[in-house]
């Protein structure tokens, strides 16, 4: 993981300053001499920059995204706890942690991050961009505030706008976490309680009532306590504790709900339409959070966009536990829009290189 220092204050979309910022992201391979060989990956809600570990199979080489083809990318977002300034981070005007203080983001904060990232490295075309989830919103962002910058976009269970029913689980979330008093308090060490709460809330919408009703099925007709559902809600919960900042992921689940590429373009069908970048939206059919059809109409707005749908057990999950599937559907994208990524391979005293290496 690298770290970019940005020494320029930063304006969020709803006016709050950031006196400067700090980029974490993570590369694999080689950017070519066209400066163009880029793939971005956008992560998702508590994910962060080293995408081996949250999406195994799909960075690597021989995989989709292989380094000795493609310059990969991953930054972690704004707001986040993963070495991107967040509410964790110390806020250089009072010296003491920003927490509760953190200015409000929405998407395009962390587009506009993005962006920044993008220039200092010199990248001039993204050749595919993709994002699930959370990812999602900021992938379909970029490709609307950069329309000539993308050439491929692959946008998976994600939606154009946060749905009132997602909106729903958000909020849910928040009342777990403002019953922490302290968290609402402001306690540097505080919010763990509401945090495991309300991830457990989260938790319900990542999967569904089929996955749940397999997986933790009870062996005991006889019991009557200590199930294993209730277990499993637990033990996530103290997981996402271990790992991730209260503050850092109240302030996410705010941003997540700000998302709506239609706000002050003329709603989200005629934001949808100025997309330049070849697009495949995938749905997962048993998704309950972001249900097919919202990929659908992202699928029908956008101009020449295409819909494909995997079949998965595993809910809103299944971007992360199908890469096969998700490897096949995108190969064949790429080979459909006649770029197979071998255009991509770099100039040949390079290539011939990795190929002495690896013999």
């Amino acid at each position: 993981m690298e770290t970019l220092k940005h020494n320029h204050s930063f304006k969020t979309e709803k006016g709050g300053i950031l006196p400067s910022v700090e980029i974490a992201y993570s590369t694999w391979g080689k950017l070519n001499k066209s400066a163009d060989n880029v793939i971005w990956i956008c992560h998702a809600l508590t994910a962060n920059s080293d995408v081996e570990s949250w999406w195994p199979g799909m960075v690597g080489r021989g995989l989709l995204f292989d380094p000795g083809k493609f310059f990969i990318i991953c930054a972690n977002v704004l707001g986040s706890c993963y070495g991107t300034t967040g509410p964790a981070s110390v806020n250089p005007g009072t010296g003491k942690q920003w927490l509760r203080n953190f200015p409000e983001l929405t998407i395009r904060d962390l587009v506009r991050a993005h962006e920044i990232l993008r220039q200092h490295l010199g990248i001039k075309k993204i050749y595919t961009i993709i994002g699930a989830s959370i990812g999602g919103f900021q992938s379909l962002e970029y490709s609307i505030m950069y329309p000539d910058l993308i050439k491929h976009l692959v946008f998976i269970a994600s939606s154009a706008k946060q749905s009132p029913w997602a909106i729903a689980f958000s909020e849910s979330q928040r009342l777990a976490m403002h019953s922490d008093e302290s968290f609402l308090n402001g306690n540097a060490e505080g919010g763990t309680k509401g945090l495991k709460a309300a991830r457990s809330i989260a938790l319900l919408s990542y999967r569904n009532s089929a996955a749940y009703n397999k997986t933790q099925a009870e062996e005991d007709d006889s019991k009557v306590d200590s199930f294993r559902a209730s277990s499993y809600q637990s033990y996530q919960g103290d997981k996402l504790v271990k790992r991730f900042n209260p503050y850092s992921y109240y302030c996410l689940v705010n941003m997540s709900d700000t998302h709506n590429t239609g706000r002050g373009r003329g709603g989200t069908t005629k934001a949808l339409r100025t997309i330049k970048a070849k697009t495949l939206c995938i749905g997962i059919t048993s998704d309950i959070l972001f249900p097919v059809e919202e990929q659908k109409y992202v699928a029908s707005a956008v101009p020449g966009a295409e819909y494909r749908e995997i079949d998965s057990f595993y809910g809103h999950d299944g971007f992360l536990i199908e890469n096969e599937l998700v490897t096949r559907e995108v190969k064949r994208f790429w080979q459909k829009c006649n770029h197979s990524p071998s255009d991509l391979l770099y100039d040949d005293e390079i290539m011939k290189k990795g190929e002495e290496e690896l013999i």
